[in-house]
C-alpha cells in the first residue's frame, strides 16, 4: 500500500476519502482538517484566546498538539475529578503534566477535591443516578466556569466524529428534539455560558490514534473505570459496522444532518435560561444541577 500523495509506503487508509497516507501525509491530512473545520464553522481565530479541556486521553491531547501547531493561542485545562480506582486520575494527571513540560504548552490543573470538597468517587458511593451522566455534568459546569472567569474566549473539547455520529444516533433513534436542534460543532456563547466548539468533529478515532503514535503523543489507553457498559459504545459499534461495509456513512450521515437541521427544527423553542441563586451561572432549574449536587455532597459529609 503506498502513499496517494508521495508514493512512500503508506500507515493507514483513510476508506471514506479513498486515499493512503504516509506518516508525513496523514499528519498534514489531520491538521489541514481541523483548519478547513475551524474555519468552515468560524469556530474561532488567531487573536481568539482558546481553553482546551483535556483529560489524558488521545483526542484532547491530539486536539492541544493540532491547535498549537497551527499556531492558534491555545492553554489547556485539566480537571482532576478524584477517580482513584486503578489510579485513573493519578496516571492520566501525571500524562498531561508531563505532555506540557516536554512541548513547553501551557496548563492549568483544577482539582475537584480541593476546590468543592467532593469527589466523583464520592458521588458514586452516594449517588444513585447514573454516574457518567453526573461526571459529565460536573466537567461541563467546571470548564465553562473556568473558562468565563478567566476571560478565555472559547472552550474547545476533543470530540471526534465517531463520539459525534454516535451522539447522533442515540438521540435520532430516541427521537430527543431538543438535544437534536442542539448538536453541531459549534455551541454559541449566551451570558456566561462561553462558545463551546469541537474542532476534531470531522475525523475519525482511528485517525486521531495514527496521529498520536506518528507525533509521539503518549496517552492514557484505558478506559475510565465507571464508562463499562455505557450505551454510546453500543451506537459506536454499529456505526463501526457499517462504516466497515460502507466507508464514508460517518461523515455523510454528520455533515448532512448539520446541513438541514435548522430547517427541521426551526421552530424548536431553547429552554429559558435563569440565573442559579446558589453560584449565579445560567441554568434551566434553580438552583442548577451542579450546585444542587454540591450541596448533598456536602450535607452528607457533615451527617
Amino acid at each position: 500500500m503506498r502513499c496517494k500523495l508521495c508514493k512512500k509506503e503508506a500507515v493507514i487508509r483513510v476508506r471514506s476519502f479513498g486515499i493512503a497516507l504516509c506518516h508525513e501525509h496523514i499528519v498534514e491530512f489531520c491538521l489541514k482538517r481541523v483548519k478547513e473545520v475551524v474555519r468552515k464553522y468560524r469556530m474561532f481565530d488567531k487573536d481568539s484566546k482558546v481553553l482546551v479541556a483535556v483529560s489524558g486521553g488521545k483526542d484532547s491531547l491530539v486536539l492541544w498538539d493540532v491547535l498549537k501547531r497551527l499556531g492558534y493561542n491555545v492553554t489547556a485545562l485539566f480537571i482532576d475529578l478524584g477517580i482513584m480506582e486503578n489510579n485513573h486520575f493519578q496516571k492520566a494527571r501525571g500524562i498531561v503534566e508531563s505532555f506540557a513540560e516536554e512541548r513547553g504548552y501551557p496548563l492549568e490543573v483544577f482539582d475537584l477535591q480541593k476546590e468543592y470538597g467532593f469527589s466523583i468517587d464520592d458521588v458514586k458511593q452516594r449517588e444513585t443516578r447514573t454516574i457518567c451522566a453526573a461526571c459529565g455534568m460536573v466537567k461541563r459546569y467546571i470548564m465553562n466556569k473556568y473558562a468565563y472567569e478567566n476571560g478565555f474566549d472559547v472552550l474547545a473539547t476533543g470530540h471526534n466524529l465517531n463520539d459525534e455520529t454516535a451522539v447522533l444516533f442515540s438521540n435520532l433513534l430516541g427521537w430527543r428534539i431538543g438535544y437534536l436542534a442542539r448538536q453541531g460543532p459549534v455551541l454559541p456563547k449566551e451570558g456566561k455560558f462561553v462558545r463551546k466548539v469541537k474542532p476534531l468533529c470531522e475525523l475519525t478515532e482511528r485517525e486521531t490514534a495514527v496521529y498520536a503514535f506518528i507525533t509521539g503523543i503518549n496517552f492514557l489507553s484505558d478506559e475510565c473505570p465507571y464508562s463499562k457498559g455505557a450505551t454510546t459504545l453500543v451506537y459506536k459499534r454499529a456505526l463501526n459496522t457499517i462504516e466497515y461495509n460502507s466507508p464514508g456513512t460517518k461523515i455523510r450521515f454528520y455533515r448532512e444532518f448539520l446541513k438541514v437541521k435548522d430547517k427541521l427544527f426551526v421552530d424548536e423553542e431553547k429552554p429559558k435560561l435563569v440565573e442559579c441563586p446558589s453560584c449565579g451561572y445560567p441554568t434551566t432549574y434553580p438552583p442548577c444541577a451542579f450546585c444542587r449536587l454540591r450541596e448533598r455532597m456536602t450535607v452528607e459529609k457533615v451527617s
